[in-house]
């Protein structure tokens, strides 16, 4: 199976040398993650007990504000770039119950397995395959949370207009943005219990784009959870959630 898109190895580890590092370390950026982290704890059930498995953990900057949260994360990537630096700040901060792999997957048993901005990384039939790879490693009862870009999106729309230059820089090669309903049925198809979830508008572009201003961020969510309630609104939110329960 392929398991990346072309070019996409390569910009990672471009990304994963120096930009990531200083970008995701900016105060809107960690506001985001550390939000996302209280998103997947209310949404799969996971606590003290959880082991939990990351596909494409990047630096482990999501999975290392989670770790003390839970009985354990495991990270995988294929870069190595992103495993070294995960590896070091997981050391660096002391966080014995985070362990960081290259790779696509790791053996063992989880009771939640999440993919952050990851899913729309993978070639077509990595994706299809995907759904079942996972549900070989979740343990009875276990869930897969997923977020990704909406294809539907109403910010992918404005950003492509009014700064092109700046979406291109924030994006691998061949990437794309994926529809919500389908990517679920892969899961349902595999035998999960799926449901989609819109998860916000402009607040994740925004802590993108402007790194340093963790207030805009802040104020962008509270109106982001306003606008989710809107029906007519939610389908073209920005990025959407993916929860599967075996």
């Amino acid at each position: 199976m392929k398991d990346v898109l072309p070019g996409d190895l390569e910009y990672h580890e471009k990304l994963y040398s120096g930009f990531a590092q200083t970008h995701f370390a900016r105060p809107a950026v960690r506001a985001l993650r550390q939000h996302m982290v209280e998103r997947i704890l209310r949404t799969t059930g996971a606590g003290a007990g959880s082991r939990v498995l990351s596909l494409g953990c990047g630096i482990g900057d999501t999975e290392l504000l989670l770790a003390p949260r839970v009985a354990g994360v495991v990270g995988v990537d294929l870069s190595p770039a992103a495993v070294r630096q995960a590896r070091a700040d997981a050391g660096r901060l002391g966080v014995a119950n985070a362990r960081f792999e290259e790779g696509t997957i790791a053996g063992g048993v989880y009771d939640v397995v999440m993919a952050i901005f990851f899913l729309h990384h993978l070639p077509d039939q990595a994706l299809v395959e995907l759904p079942g790879r996972v549900k070989s490693v979740l343990a009875p009862g276990g869930v897969f949370y997923s977020l990704d870009p909406s294809s539907r999106r109403l910010s992918g729309v404005v950003g492509r207009l009014l700064v092109p230059g700046m979406m291109k820089r924030y994006q691998s090669p061949g990437e794309r943005e994926l529809e919500p309903e389908p990517t679920a049925e892969l899961f349902r198809a595999a035998g999960f219990d799926a449901r989609v979830a819109m998860y916000d508008f402009g607040s994740s572009p925004l802590a993108g784009l402007l790194p340093g201003w963790r207030a805009g961020y802040r104020a962008a969510r509270v109106v982001d959870d306003w606008l989710l309630r809107v029906a007519a609104l939610r389908r073209r939110g920005s990025n959407f959630e993916v929860i599967a329960r075996t």
